[in-house]
């Protein structure tokens, strides 16, 4: 029998009876409550994350409470406590129980001395009511938030004296239902001013959410409610409206310019040309396309988008992340052949590590190029078009949405290169025939695979890439050529001589003294020397081809640990976004791959993948 709350309804009966009725019919729920509150319930949850505002604005409290699921904020507990009542007894019918996590923080933190020798601890007052099953999952709560890094300050976690318990007031407005009532104390904000210390701000959201969704797991635990093998996975099911505005316009900025067709050089062939003519003593010139993008007028609208009512903490960090990216590769833009360029590649791309340059030489010791081959069969760009048309088309039969088109281009160096749903191929480009299949299985099972499969996604952010992204991407590609068979000892080796330019550029070498290291030392030809060194130093000294063997590597770690590859292909992520993607899958926002690369059902894939499994190194991965 449910009770009757003691107050007047500040609401509306007809709200009410909305509530009720979709809850009943299993609805997502959205609606205004008062002036600036807020209910969102996604789907039927035993559960709901309360903020009370009391006329208090911009609190961390109110971030923590709309990240989830099935929340209620309003103005104060008279507006409230109808809506909970309703909502608690629908779920009582529906799960046989029923959760409260009442969230806020307490007025004050600590006065921190200038001259204190240490950080005091910060207040957590966490209060239960009695039943079994909610003491569970305060401690639940107290746990994760014991466990929880807050760097500098650790909490101490304190019961509310009975008179002030939050819990007391929800009694006293008639609502029974089990409830765990949080206070936390505003470390967040600066003490004298009040301002925000905005990572601090961050990291509390996404550690008190977090603990609020361990709280409930142990709760539906339990009591039966819900069979879940994860917490996270009682997270959002569906994006909001602030998610689809944010994703539109990071990716209108990002698709405002193509970052490497900026940077490449479209005087390859005459540049190789006139190196030669100098004996290769002097460095040829390069000449580039005119920069299409203002870069200060891109830079003003990637920081004028609003994240601040994504109501998700997980996709708050993955746009934040985004931004900064796509702010490097906006700055490396505007100091183009400038020192401060490879600065910034530098923390884009990162630098070579001592490890990935010793696995780039390992591999040149270990795969030596045979003394005499017999004449391999070439194609040029028209072949390799026609082949790549009809690997696209292969594609496309087996998923409608799967449209990329192929360009063969004049300004581009040797070689094919993937932009959006584009395959574009250089009219210079003359390959061995049995490496056509790998590259195309390269470009096209993987760039453009990932592409599609994240358009698929709902959200952009996954065709154009999560930060980072690249490294990975590069590993399945260059795996993606191991597994077609068409893997050559020379072309393992250029993807490490590219680290050992990469090292040399970084170290202060000259396009001069980097080609003599290449050709000399590591014996690659003057061809692929020369493009493997334009590469390198485009733009004034890139370093973003060391990612090829690194990412590899990854790749190799994960297999070897028994990891999967199907979550890879559903759009572009990075190795460390994988546990994210994982929880994105579990919460029901991302959908399996559309398409599978058709390399992996090739004769040999399967075996070639145990072979890795088994510890196979990379300097063994040449099939033919």
């Amino acid at each position: 029998m449910s009770n009757v709350s003691p107050f007047k309804p500040a609401i509306e009966e007809p709200l009410l009876s909305q509530i009720v009725t979709a809850l009943s019919e299993g609805q997502a729920i959205r609606k205004d409550v008062g002036k600036d509150g807020r209910l969102h319930i996604d789907r039927p949850l035993p559960f709901l994350c309360l903020h009370l505002t009391y006329g208090t604005k911009n609190l961390a409290a109110r971030d923590i409470a709309s990240a989830n699921a099935s929340y209620l904020i309003a103005s104060n507990l008279k507006e409230a406590a109808p809506i909970i009542q309703a909502i608690g007894d629908e779920m009582v019918k529906r799960f046989g129980a029923f959760v409260i996590l009442d969230i806020g923080e307490l007025e004050h933190d600590i006065l921190l001395a200038d001259d204190s020798p240490f950080l005091p601890h910060y207040e957590v007052a966490v209060s239960a009511t009695t039943e079994r099953e909610t003491q569970n999952a305060r401690k639940a709560f107290i746990k994760a938030i014991c466990d929880a890094e807050v760097r500098f300050r650790t909490p101490r976690i304190t019961r509310p004296e009975p008179v002030q318990d939050p819990i007391l007031r929800l009694n006293e407005a008639g609502i029974s239902f089990p409830c765990i009532s949080v206070r936390f104390a505003p470390i967040y904000r600066q003490p004298e001013s009040g301002a925000d210390y905005p990572g601090l701000r961050e990291t509390m959201i996404a550690d008190l959410f977090d603990a609020g969704l361990r709280a409930f797991s142990a709760f539906a635990t339990e009591t039966n409610t819900l069979n879940i093998t994860t917490h996270r996975a009682l997270g959002r099911k569906a994006f909001v409206d602030a998610v689809r505005r944010a994703d539109r316009s990071i990716d209108e900025i990002a698709q405002s310019f193509d970052f490497l067709l900026s940077v490449t050089p479209i005087n390859a062939r005459q540049a190789f040309e006139e190196f030669k003519q100098s004996d290769f003593e002097y460095a040829p010139h390069f000449l580039y396309r005119p920069l299409g993008v203002d870069v200060e007028e891109q830079k003003r609208k990637l920081y004028s988008v609003a994240f601040d009512h994504l109501e998700d903490p997980v996709l708050y960090h993955l746009y934040r992340e985004k931004q900064q990216e796509i702010d490097l590769q906006l700055t490396m833009l505007a100091h183009l052949h400038k020192r401060q360029y490879t600065d910034f590649g530098r923390a884009l791309y990162g630098s070579v590590e001592p490890e990935l340059l010793a696995l780039a030489l390992d591999v040149l010791a270990r795969c030596k190029m045979p003394a005499n081959e017999d004449e391999i069969p070439m194609v040029g760009c028209y072949e390799v078009a026609q082949k790549a048309r009809e690997m696209v088309d292969a594609y496309h039969q087996e998923e409608a949405s799967f449209k990329a088109r192929v360009e063969i281009r004049d300004d581009l160096p040797p070689g094919l290169m993937v932009t959006g749903e584009k395959l574009l191929i250089s009219r210079h480009t003359v390959m061995e025939q049995r490496r056509l299949d790998a590259l195309l299985h390269h470009e096209i099972g993987v760039h453009l695979l990932t592409y599609f499969n994240g358009s698929a996604q709902g959200l952009r952010l996954f065709r154009s890439g999560l930060s980072g992204y690249e490294g990975v991407q590069e590993g399945l590609a260059v795996l993606a050529e191991h597994l077609s068979g068409g893997m050559t000892r020379q072309r393992l080796r250029l993807v490490a001589g590219r680290v050992v330019a990469c090292a040399a550029m970084l170290d202060g070498a000259s396009f001069v003294e980097t080609y003599r290291l290449v050709t000399e030392e590591h014996h690659f030809d003057q061809a692929n020397a020369f493009n493997m060194v334009l590469r390198v130093y485009r733009g004034g000294g890139l370093p973003k081809d060391a990612i090829y063997l690194r990412g590899l590597n990854e790749i190799l770690q994960h297999l070897r640990k028994g990891g999967a590859l199907d979550p890879f292909w559903m759009g572009k992520i990075s190795a460390a976004h994988f546990p994210i993607m994982q929880e994105l899958s579990l919460r029901g926002l991302l959908r399996p791959p559309g398409i599978r690369p058709a390399f992996l059902s090739l004769a040999r894939a399967h075996e070639r993948l145990e072979k890795i499994r088994s510890r196979l190194s990379i300097a063994e991965m040449a099939t033919l």
